[in-house]
């Protein structure tokens, strides 16, 4: 049987690109601050990619002070974060590598919570025509349907859950956290160090552009998106963490 995602693999600069991606993070968990330090700047990695990911949905990136609610979009981020640090994404990787689709929906209960009237909608994917099918399709590359290169298989879960938007709210901050729990559990990103989401609030326009060219279906778009979901911010070489949000 052949491999679904093989020929994105082979549009121009993909594999290069996912080539790129590996390096890049390998010497992010090769920094000296990472090889023994590394829970520290994972806990710190993990709140700066949830404020990136919430300033994308539209959400504040100012934490709120002690005993206030703040900006229900950053709350439900932030909550997504804590589920991919130290031990909760141990149990959290566990349960993406044997049930994804449970996964997603623990991903969404934590970043709607604030975002719905009824509770009962949390985790639970919309009755959309053809969300469910996509999404078990989705499943099934994950649990082993492909052997490409890791940073295209997080770029495909992550433009397919923007495109499918299978909860109808919170979908940004569940497919940008997907696509870190491939990175993680694939090896790519082991102790999920790489901080994508500061280089995608940096090129806003690049980010949403990209995302409708994946939604196009058209291979040119779909290959665009994958190189810039590749795309490592020079400030993560050599260096712990990029300093781009206070």
């Amino acid at each position: 049987m052949s491999d679904p995602l093989q020929p994105l693999v082979d549009l121009p600069g993909v594999r290069e690109a996912a080539d790129r991606a590996r390096d890049a993070l390998g010497a992010v968990h090769r920094h000296k601050t990472n090889r023994r330090g590394w829970p520290t700047t994972a806990a710190e990695a993990a709140v700066r990619a949830a404020r990136a990911s919430a300033s994308l949905d539209g959400g504040s990136t100012e934490l709120p002070a002690p005993g206030e609610a703040g900006d229900p979009i950053l709350s439900g981020a932030l909550r997504v974060g804590q589920a991919l640090d130290g031990d909760a994404l141990t149990l959290l990787q566990s349960t993406w590598q044997r049930a994804p689709l449970q996964a997603l929906a623990r991903l969404h209960l934590l970043a709607a919570a604030d975002l719905v009237d009824d509770q009962e909608l949390l985790g639970r994917p919309r009755a959309g025509s053809g969300v469910a099918e996509r999404l078990d399709g989705l499943a099934q590359l994950v649990t082993g349907g492909t052997d490409v290169p890791a940073p295209v298989v997080a770029a495909v879960v992550h433009g397919e859950l923007l495109t499918l938007r299978p909860f109808g709210v919170g979908d940004g901050i569940v497919a940008r956290a997907a696509s870190r729990l491939v990175a993680v559990s694939s090896g790519l990103d082991p102790h999920n160090l790489g901080v994508p989401e500061v280089s995608w609030l940096r090129r806003q326009q690049a980010y949403r552009n990209g995302a409708a060219a994946f939604a196009s279906g058209e291979p040119q778009g779909v290959g665009s998106w994958v190189v810039l979901c590749c795309e490592i911010d020079p400030s993560l070489l050599g260096r712990p963490w990029p300093s781009v949000l206070p």
